[in-house]
Parts: C-alpha cells; sequence; structure tokens
C-alpha cells in the first residue's frame, strides 16, 4: 500500500503539471480502498509449455505467455475458475491451439465477474463449434464453481489477434450477467463494454454527476454514450438524457439497458455524436444544458469542439482517460468560450501509468 500512495502521488502530480495554468482547481486523487484484483474481466491466452497447459498474459510486446501473468489485479474468483479448466482440459486431453500453426481446439478462455450481483460468465474459445464432451465439460466445471451463472462457447477461426470470434453458442444460463452501479442495473455479455472495476467507476460516475450539478429541468446529451452507463447513472437527476453512439451494437446494449432501468427519460440515437450535434444546433429546436462525453484515449476532435460550441450547453463534464489530450482538448475549448472551472483524477487502473480525470467546464460567454 505504501506503493499505492506513492503511485497516487505521482499521478496527481502529473494530471497538476498537464492542467496547470488551464484549470484553477485540480481536486485530491480518488484512490481505490483496495487496489488489488480489481480487473472484473480477466482474458487468458492457452499456450504449452513443455508439454503442460499454460494460461496468462501476453509478456509487454509479444505474444509469449505468462503462466499466471496478471493474477494480482484480476478477480480471484474468476483465476481459479481459468485454472480449473485448465485441469480439466488436461484431464480431457483437449488440443490446445498453436498460433504459429493454427492447430489445436482450446484458444483462449475469459471470465466477466459482476461484482455487485455475484454473478460470472465464462467464455470458452475455440476454433471449432464440434466440442467432442461438451455436456461433461460444462456440468464438470459448474461443479467446482456453482457461481458461474453462464457458459458461452466462442468460434474463433481467426488467425490474427482478436479475442473473439463472430458466433458464439449459449450452453449454460442466460448467456449474459447482470451487475449494479450506483444502483442501477446493467447486463454484460461477452462483447459488451463494461468498466473493468467496477468500485472505481461508481466514483468516477458519482463525481461526474456532481461535477454536472443537475436539475430536474435540465436535458443532458451524453456523447459517446456507448451502452449508457453513464447517462442511465445520471437519470434520475436529471430531465432528460439523451445519449449519441455510432456503434450499433452499443446502440441495441443501450436500449436494453434503459428497458432494464425503466429510464423512460433516456433514449439513445445511432448517430456520430459530432453530426448530431452540428445538425441540432442548426435546427435551433432543441436545447442541452449539459454535454456529457467520455471520448478514448486519444481526446476529442475539433469538430466535436466546434459544434459543442454551436450547440452552446452552459455547462459540459469532459470524462478523460488521458491528461496529456484532455489538456490540449481544454485549449480548443476556451477558444468555443468555455472555460474549466475544476478537475479530479479518478484512479481507475490501479499498478498502471493510466489515469482518468473529471472536469468541469463553464460557459462564459
Amino acid at each position: 500500500m505504501q506503493d499505492y500512495e506513492k503511485e497516487l502521488s505521482l499521478k496527481q502530480e502529473r494530471v497538476g503539471h498537464l492542467l496547470s495554468g488551464l484549470v484553477p482547481v485540480v481536486e485530491p486523487i480518488i484512490g481505490a480502498d483496495n487496489p488489488y484484483h480489481y480487473r472484473n474481466k480477466v482474458h487468458a491466452a492457452l499456450g504449452m509449455d513443455r508439454g503442460r497447459i499454460i494460461a496468462g498474459t501476453y509478456e509487454p510486446g509479444t505474444h509469449k505467455i505468462i503462466d499466471g501473468g496478471g493474477n494480482e489485479l484480476e478477480n480471484e474468483s474468476a483465476v481459479k475458475v481459468i485454472n480449473d479448466i485448465v485441469k480439466i482440459a488436461a484431464k480431457y486431453h483437449m488440443s490446445i491451439y498453436n498460433e504459429k500453426t493454427g492447430q489445436g481446439f482450446l484458444r483462449r478462455i475469459l471470465v466477466r465477474t459482476a461484482d455487485g450481483t455475484g454473478q460470472m460468465l465464462v467464455v470458452v474459445v475455440v476454433t471449432d463449434h464440434m466440442f467432442p464432451g461438451k455436456k461433461n465439460f460444462v456440468k464438470t466445471l459448474v461443479g467446482k464453481h456453482p457461481e458461474i451463472t453462464s457458459i458461452v462457447i466462442n468460434i474463433n477461426r481467426r488467425t490474427d489477434s482478436m479475442i473473439l470470434g463472430d458466433k458464439s453458442e449459449v450452453c449454460y444460463g442466460p448467456g449474459y450477467i447482470t451487475d449494479t452501479l450506483l444502483g442501477k442495473k446493467f447486463s454484460i455479455s461477452a462483447e459488451s463494454f463494461y468498466q473493468i472495476n467496477r468500485e472505481q467507476a461508481q466514483k468516477l460516475y458519482a463525481k461526474a454527476i456532481e461535477y454536472a450539478g443537475l436539475s430536474k429541468s435540465d436535458r443532458v446529451l451524453d456523447a459517446y454514450c456507448g451502452t449508457g452507463t453513464i447517462g442511465i447513472c445520471m437519470s434520475d437527476d436529471a430531465g432528460s438524457v439523451v445519449g449519441v453512439e455510432l456503434n450499433s451494437k452499443a446502440v441495441s446494449d443501450a436500449g436494453h439497458n434503459i428497458r432494464k432501468n425503466n429510464a423512460s427519460n433516456v433514449k439513445v440515437i445511432n448517430a456520430d455524436a459530432t453530426e448530431y450535434m452540428e445538425k441540432t444546433a442548426a435546427a435551433g429546436k432543441e436545447q442541452f444544458d449539459v454535454v456529457l462525453l467520455d471520448p478514448p484515449r486519444e481526446g476529442t476532435t475539433p469538430e466535436f469542439i466546434s459544434a459543442c460550441g454551436k450547440l452552446k450547453p452552459s455547462r459540459i463534464v469532459y470524462v478523460s482517460c488521458n491528461p496529456e489530450t484532455l489538456a490540449r482538448d481544454l485549449k480548443l475549448f476556451a477558444e468555443e468560450g468555455y472555460s474549466a472551472v475544476k478537475a479530479c483524477p479518478v484512479d481507475m487502473f490501479c499498478f498502471t501509468e493510466h489515469v482518468e480525470t473529471v472536469c468541469l467546464l463553464s460557459n462564459t460567454q
């Protein structure tokens, strides 16, 4: 924990340095109560070493598997499941996929856990839809781990580094799990995007909601909304939330999450956020009080920032996963009349170099 406190201090210093002169107040970083075993999505590549099946993460920059690699950060129950699948595979003499030759059957294991409900989804990635002894495999695995609520067999015949293939078969349970964030329920399938650190995600979302300063008359535009998690968590405090997302699969998942939470004041539109904002501003029929954006690591675009200037919300809440691109974007927002008010770092990925930052901007025009 002494090392972790030092890490938090370094991240605070980094964010403060990058945002110096751009943000008048940088609040103390929000760290994790327990920085270990936070990853609720655990992926293990499989290989052979001296006649023994190994499972773990790749050595950085290579495809060499580190047996048991990443265990200090990964969900402990998920790691136990992976270890037992390796034992079952050895017992049943399953062939292990070889990247170089393209031969072998059992390729990867993906385990997703829902810390809020205790549910667990296991995805077994194989190279052929013919799975000899599948019923016994499932029975043995569930017998060892009754906490497993769903098992999916994914067929991946690709020769690239993609983890999952296009076809899946649910062979136990509903094929997904349900987790909770700030009292809201979210379905998680094998392909769904979901924050890998639930404890810290709740703190991040709570800070974003705090910064938004919502009232029941406020209309929120949730750009880059993904599966709608932040917008749905905001919905109780807002008058309405409109999510915009380009990925059609994420839009479908968001619709399911909206229905699951009876969030009748939330809707998600399948569109490019920048184009939607420009068209909305040009039409002049809709007014948004708050724009929330949570872009990828490369940050947002000058076009998006310009569209914000045209839409003229009173407040912008920027959830950034890269303080370097946040600093760059804040300068462009300033040109559109938006000044940063305050920011707060949140440590979502403990024991890594990454740090999230929530930033509030206000319209000064």
